[in-house]
């Protein structure tokens, strides 16, 4: 499966644009309270575990993009783009969503 931030795959003509796809992955709802707990802890301002997380997190919704685009029958998917979103949860704590989207298409 081919991915690109771009609106073409270079020297490849797209001959069918098959749907737009996305996936999503949510981290839990005590990432922020951990993360400003823990920052006290972090010196020289970078906390590995939690990159590690994000990652982690941006890596599902790649995948889940790509198994979409698949399941439409495409071969790449292109104008990708990766959102990450803090949704406010009713006990007044916080989750992240990170969200991949694009559009699947088929290459000749």
């Amino acid at each position: 499966m081919i991915l690109t931030t771009g609106p073409n795959v270079d020297g490849r003509q797209v001959i069918e644009y098959c749907g737009l796809v996305n996936g999503e992955a949510i981290l839990g709802a005590n990432i922020f309270k951990d993360f400003f707990a823990g920052i006290r802890d972090v010196v020289g301002g970078r906390a590995g575990a939690y990159e590690k997380s994000l990652r982690q997190a941006r890596n599902t919704a790649i995948k889940k993009m790509m198994q979409a685009a698949k399941d439409l029958g495409a071969d790449a998917v292109i104008a990708v783009d990766i959102d990450y979103e803090s949704i406010e949860i009713s006990n007044g704590g916080n989750m992240l969503m990170v969200a991949a989207s694009g559009t699947a298409v088929r290459l000749a």
